[in-house]
């Protein structure tokens, strides 16, 4: 046989045992093709975000990031619609309340499990409100914020959690609670496998177990949290995606040049200078989550001389609130003159907000005392928020007004988890935070930000005003939508008086991500739900 056919034959060999090695790997499960396309590779959406998550346990979180995460591995007895805070089902398929409104059926839905395979019944929700009901303010802190404290407080709300059957739960409150069911659907009630917090105990926020639609994998410290899909989730077709890997990316723009490199798929905290050049650019989309936060500096009202009502109204007069929000959110934020926003029913319209005064601010000053001013410690965040995309240069403009009035401040900062726990522990003079709502009701901002109920937990400015207090105990119980805002419009007066913050922003956070993202919905809450998320 000449050389030419000897070619050709080994040629034809190798051909036909291509075609059956290429055979054999299809048949072993081996996926190739484009992100998105049917038979393809698994589809992976990298979300790149600004900071780590501080727990995954949802009950002990208190920060945005950590409820990102939490969202899609845990669910809660009722849910939030897909872009507002109106009640929907959840774990529980019905509900009726009772007459007086101090006690709840709940019908929950059958035939979930978690994901370790632990049942989820009326005896696992009633075990999770026992964890929560007896915990504590340092392990629980949204529940005192939210429920008046805990078992055997005397302004707990809640009297009894109880098991009718299988899957029904009653709840008992000792009083009313106009934003009950709201609270019952944020993050941090999310129901957690009772089998689960058992065993890990305090190590359950690394080993969390929910039954929503993606299951935990792995969590390396400040780099990235994996999740994947949940194989036996309660509803079919869902979660789209087979897993999601959370990427911490401190800076703004590192994280934009990530997603243009393919890197990241969905880019939380994006300047709002880079917006026009992102709804430019055909590979890229804009979205914009639906304002409802507030950027702020906050005064620890028990730490010299911020202890003086008039150095905390020199403060606010002498910060340039409308050049911050020209300089860093380019029109994509409202000045503040209130604690929470004016889209939440109850915000006082007739509060004129403290104008940009440096003369009066002075003045101010002298009164209590300090006619040549003082230096203070400024602690500005180490990782961009949605309500501040970049609280360093915030930080940075706020030092330039103090000085014009003879404040020196000196910035400081540490990082995230850290920032949080030493604020929280009254450990900052001024400090620059935040507060995306929760539920959408003005008690989420005003009581649990600003309530001395909430000192050690979300009221980091150590703020207390017993005529406040009671206001806002009686909006929380009174069930008539006018009678309550009229009570938070008073409430608004007395904090605006006191001034125990700087209200700075309301902003409207960016996101960004690749053009062949589909049905990718931001949350005003800030908590994204993924499973419906795909690619094109």
């Amino acid at each position: 046989m000449g050389k030419k056919k000897l070619w050709s034959l080994a040629v034809l060999v190798m051909l036909v045992f291509s075609t059956i090695l290429a055979a054999c790997t299809s048949d072993n499960g081996e996926k190739g093709g484009e992100k998105g396309e049917e038979n393809s590779e698994p589809k992976i959406l990298v979300f790149g975000r600004g900071g780590d998550s501080v727990f995954l346990d949802p009950a002990a979180a208190t920060d945005g990031e950590s409820f990102k995460v939490t969202k899609n591995l845990f669910e809660t007895l009722v849910n939030f619609g897909d872009q507002d805070t109106e009640i929907h089902e959840g774990l529980a398929k019905s509900w009726v309340p009772s007459e007086d409104g101090l006690s709840y059926t709940f019908q929950l839905e059958e035939g979930v499990k978690f994901h370790d395979g632990t049942d989820f019944n009326a005896e696992a929700v009633v075990k999770n409100f026992d964890r929560w009901m007896n915990g504590s303010e340092d392990k629980f802190p949204y529940y005192s914020s939210m429920f008046g404290g805990f078992k055997g407080d005397e302004g707990h709300v809640i009297d009894s959690v109880t098991a009718d059957g299988d899957y029904t739960v009653v709840i008992k409150l000792n009083r009313s609670q106009a934003p009950f069911l709201k609270n019952l659907a944020m993050s941090p009630f999310a129901i957690s496998s009772p089998t689960a917090f058992e065993k890990h105990g305090d190590k359950f926020s690394e080993n969390p177990v929910g039954t929503g639609p993606f299951k935990f994998v792995e969590w390396k410290r400040n780099d990235s949290i994996t999740i994947e899909k949940n194989e036996e989730y309660r509803i079919d077709g869902l979660p789209k995606l087979d897993k999601v890997i959370f990427r911490s990316i401190p800076d703004n723009s590192a994280r934009l040049n990530a997603l243009n490199t393919g890197e990241i798929d969905l880019a939380d905290g994006v300047n709002p200078s880079d917006g026009a050049n992102i709804e430019a650019n055909s590979k890229l989309q804009l979205y914009e989550r639906p304002s409802m936060n507030i950027g702020y500096l906050g005064l620890t009202s028990t730490r010299p001389p911020f202890d003086q009502k008039e150095v905390r109204q020199a403060i606010n007069h002498a910060i340039d609130k409308q050049a911050i929000v020209d300089a860093f959110f380019e029109g994509r934020a409202d000045v503040a003159k209130n604690p929470m926003p004016p889209v939440i029913s109850g915000y006082n319209e007739d509060i004129a907000g403290y104008d940009y005064n440096p003369e009066k601010a002075k003045e101010l000053l002298a009164a209590a005392g300090l006619p040549d001013g003082f230096e203070m410690d400024l602690w500005a965040m180490p990782v961009p928020r949605p309500y501040m995309p970049d609280g360093a240069k915030v930080a940075e403009a706020i030092q330039a007004n103090l000085a014009d009035v003879g404040i020196k401040a000196n910035i400081v900062t540490y990082e995230w988890a850290t920032y949080l726990e030493k604020a929280k522990n009254g450990e900052a003079d001024a400090f620059l935070l935040g507060w995306t709502g929760d539920n959408g009701d003005a008690d989420n901002f005003l009581y649990v930000l600003l309530d001395e109920d909430n000192i050690g937990s979300n009221n980091y400015s150590f703020y207390k005003n017993d005529e406040t207090h009671n206001i806002l105990i009686e909006a929380q119980t009174e069930v008539d939508e006018a009678k309550r805002n009229a009570l938070y419009a008073k409430a608004q007066e007395l904090i605006f008086e006191d001034a125990p913050w700087v209200p700075l922003a309301h902003s409207t956070p960016l996101l960004a991500g690749r053009a062949d993202l589909l049905n990718f919905l931001p949350h005003p809450t800030g908590s994204d739900k993924l499973e419906t998320v795909d690619f094109k």
